[in-house]
């Protein structure tokens, strides 16, 4: 009995704690689950949010520890802001039910799934465990391409707009000039990569399809033998094949993955590895969204012109 009083009171005074927050800050509390949501939400609300993310630039958004710190967080949230497409389903779920936060649960205005309003890649026709981490919605990493972004930052701020509706003509504002600046600089990144169009690159993990789809990029391998295995040394053999059989670019991995297999299939084929980073805050050079693009492109164009580290 005291055990469940004890749950009782953490739960009331969580709760509390929550509308005392909203109260206090007069701001739109958002939680997002990647790090490019966060910049998108700052980007469109200005000062009329407050935006955290539960992971970083570091980690592995598949897997994610659902820490109390996170939890609590969740339930101060107005707003909850992740990928979906199955991305985090093995995280966010506790979140949400430890939060007891109903305006952010799922089908909820307060819940905004971002691959939701966006076509999806790699949607299989069965979905089979025995073919590894398959995500049953399709590939869920749509923030690789920027036309897909535009389109659902379009979604997010009509969505602010529904929360928040007094500060409507902020957030159509902050939309409009996102738009402007935002299609101009994707005709510089294609321009810029326009040489590699058709160009055979290795990946480790389906992490780069949408900037393939993007940028008409091709995949020659995986260096992993199922999505979510790690490279096995018999698959990495079989790779050196492939290699030989046709030309690539180089190997692409991200700042979060461990180096190491592409390393090796490097030091006997002679390609580059090319690090890139995957979202926001992968260095101190990447802050926004447009950060984040310009050094993808250029990173391609150094490697493309042999000046890769």
């Amino acid at each position: 009995m005291n055990s469940n009083r004890h749950s009782l009171y953490s739960a009331v005074f969580i709760i509390l704690l929550s509308i005392f927050s909203i109260n206090a800050h007069g701001k739109l509390q958002v939680f997002t689950c990647e790090p490019e949501w966060q910049a998108l939400v700052e980007n469109l609300g200005g000062e009329h949010v407050t935006a955290v993310s539960a992971t970083t630039a570091f980690q592995d958004p598949h897997y994610i520890e659902a820490r109390p710190s996170l939890i609590v967080k969740v339930c101060k949230a107005d707003l909850l802001v992740c990928t979906g497409a199955e991305l985090e389903i093995g995280w966010l779920p506790l979140l949400l039910r430890k939060s007891g936060n109903a305006n952010v649960q799922l089908s909820q205005p307060g819940s905004f799934m971002a691959a939701d309003f966006v076509e999806r890649l790699e949607i299989p026709h069965r979905h089979d465990r025995s073919d590894g981490d398959v995500h049953a919605s399709g590939n869920p990493h749509v923030h690789l391409d920027p036309h897909r972004l535009l389109t659902i930052a379009e979604a997010l701020s009509k969505r602010l707009i529904q929360l928040d509706p007094t500060n409507k003509d902020d957030y159509q504002t902050a939309l409009h000039k996102f738009k402007r600046t935002w299609s101009q600089r994707i005709k510089e990144w294609e321009n810029k990569l326009q040489s590699l169009s058709g160009e055979y690159f290795i990946v480790h993990h389906r992490n780069w399809s949408y900037l393939f789809n993007w940028l008409s990029l091709k995949e020659l391998a995986d260096l992993e033998p199922k999505p979510g295995i790690p490279p096995s040394s018999s698959h990495l053999l079989s790779l050196l094949e492939k290699v030989e059989n046709k030309q690539a670019k180089g190997i692409l991995i991200s700042n979060y993955q461990n180096p190491k297999a592409a390393q090796w299939l490097s030091e006997r084929t002679g390609l580059p590895v090319i690090t890139l980073p995957f979202t926001v805050g992968a260095d101190d050079s990447i802050q926004t969204l447009e950060n984040l693009f310009d050094a993808i492109t250029d990173r391609l164009v150094a490697n493309s012109a042999g000046q890769h580290d």
